[in-house]
């Protein structure tokens, strides 16, 4: 296993685990599998294991099979407040003892806000006095580390980034996400700061695998490296030397033993040109089914009435790269829970956007015919329902 350093100069094991995707039976995590896997990926050098307290039964399971191996001190846990349901600093607090009590531990190793999607939601933690709280922990030795996990475009991340004093950071990226979200821009701004990057979704929930397009596929798999789909993905990341960690959800030991033998055998600047010139052959065979020509390069953003135009294109294309169930989570996730809304509803026609755009796209009616995809009529009760639960509104 290769490892990469925290800010306090430990080690992380470059691959870690992603405990979301427990395999369940009966509607329950499989405690003796998940057993199995987690023991496994300790003994073969993994030590960095990440949940969250909306991860149903994952803190829990993570806890119980720490302490029956007596396995809590060869890990580091990161777990996240769930930022979102956050009413007052008390609230903090309880969460907080539940997630301990949970894990069955008396100290996290990396603690996250969890899900930031815009600066908004960090300053209203700042209101109920989340400084003073992690100051107090981290004086304490309860938590170790403080970062947050990111969905939304890269000028928030870099807004975010520059709000705290951060000791990482979480945040989706892979190769076909290499301008979108924080991007290759908010990796590298955080690299250069010193701040290590756990990369969660390397191969988008499986799609980078499962969903690559024939000609994607059939190029691979002739290709005289012979790596895997997920082999291809993974060695992407760990080219950068500012990818950290790379989360994976492995819920089965053949998974798991593959992941851990390219950990085992990768280095920053491992992939030759004609590698990359592969990949980018790739991601050209995926783009095929975009439904806007728009390259992410943001010349027509800041909208002035905030409207995310190249989040809700990204979330548009997606829907038909991967299918349409896919571009509407992701636009829900990364636009549709920020605190303030951006919705192309809110477009006023003004045009600044088109006379920026390099592409010549004609956006003010795109956005129209992308909003009507992504936030179809019937999704926007769940929209309303959700802010208001998370306190949005």
């Amino acid at each position: 296993m290769k490892y990469r350093k925290d800010r306090n100069g430990e080690d992380i094991s470059i691959l870690g685990y992603g405990c979301m995707r427990f395999t369940k039976k009966g509607g329950r995590i499989d405690l003796d599998k998940a057993e199995s896997e987690i023991m496994t990926a300790i003994e073969s050098g993994v030590n960095y294991f990440d949940t969250a307290y909306i991860y149903p039964g994952s803190e829990e399971a993570l806890g119980k099979i720490l302490t029956k191996n007596n396995a809590r001190d060869r890990v580091k846990i990161a777990t996240k407040l769930p930022q979102y349901l956050i009413n007052g600093r008390d609230s903090i607090e309880k969460y907080f003892k539940e997630q301990k009590k949970r894990l069955q531990t008396d100290y996290i190793d990396y603690y996250l806000m969890h899900m930031l999607t815009d600066v908004a939601s960090w300053e209203k933690l700042e209101k109920l006095g989340i400084k003073n709280w992690i100051k107090e922990k981290k004086e304490s030795g309860a938590v170790r580390n403080i970062g947050f996990s990111f969905h939304g475009n890269t000028e928030m991340f870099l807004r975010i980034l520059d709000a705290y004093d951060w000791d990482f950071c979480q945040i989706q990226y892979n190769y076909m996400d290499e301008n979108s979200q924080a991007g290759r821009v908010g990796l590298e701004t955080a690299c250069e700061r010193g701040i290590p990057v756990i990369i969660m979704e390397p191969l988008r929930g499986g799609k980078l695998v499962n969903m690559l397009p024939y000609k994607a596929r059939s190029i691979m798999s002739k290709h005289p490296r012979n790596w895997s789909p997920a082999e291809w993905a993974l060695r992407w990341l760990w080219d950068q030397p500012g990818v950290t960690c790379v989360l994976s959800g492995m819920n089965s030991l053949e998974m798991l033993k593959e992941n851990v033998r390219i950990a085992s055998v990768v280095e920053p600047g491992c992939l030759k040109q004609k590698d990359r010139a592969c990949l980018e052959i790739i991601k050209s065979l995926i783009n095929e089914k975009m439904k806007v020509g728009c390259t992410e390069c943001r010349y027509c953003v800041p909208c002035p009435k905030g409207v995310d135009i190249p989040g809700l294109f990204r979330c548009y294309n997606e829907m038909y790269i991967e299918n349409k169930m896919a571009g509407r989570r992701e636009y829900f996730q990364a636009v549709g829970l920020r605190r303030e809304a951006a919705f192309a509803t809110a477009c006023i026609g003004c045009g600044k956007c088109e006379s920026h755009c390099p592409q010549h796209l004609e956006i003010r009616e795109l956005i129209k015919e992308a909003d009507k995809e992504v936030r179809p009529l019937y999704y926007r009760p769940v929209y309303a329902a959700a802010r208001r639960f998370m306190k949005l509104t």
